[in-house]
């Protein structure tokens, strides 16, 4: 039994060799193209983005949600005691605001 391979053989295997080096070639290139560069840090920075916007979605949902709790209660009745004072305090604070823009304008 011998390894000796046709002329024909050995053609059939240069051709096949230069048909996957041209593929590998073509990709390389695909790769290294400025617009795939560019494609691929675009995509990288939007889902960088989304992730961040995810985050900071759960944290401000996770706050609205705490703070309702200070203001209602869990069978979902306004707590009047803790919603009284806040009220009073922004009454107060949007009359001194008024106040100081009259003195401003006079």
């Amino acid at each position: 039994m011998s390894d000796a391979r046709t002329p024909a053989q050995i053609e059939a295997d240069i051709r096949s060799r230069r048909d996957q080096l041209a593929l590998t070639l073509d990709e390389i290139g695909v790769r290294l193209h400025p617009s795939t560069i560019v494609g691929d840090a675009k995509a990288r920075f939007a889902s960088a983005v989304d992730h961040t916007a995810g985050r900071a979605y759960v944290a401000v949902n996770r706050t609205v949600s705490d703070v309702k709790a200070q203001f209602v209660s869990e069978e979902g009745a306004p707590r009047v005691e803790r919603i009284l004072p806040v009220a009073l305090v922004a009454v107060g604070l949007v009359g001194l605001l008024a106040l100081s823009a009259r003195k401003r304008r006079a």
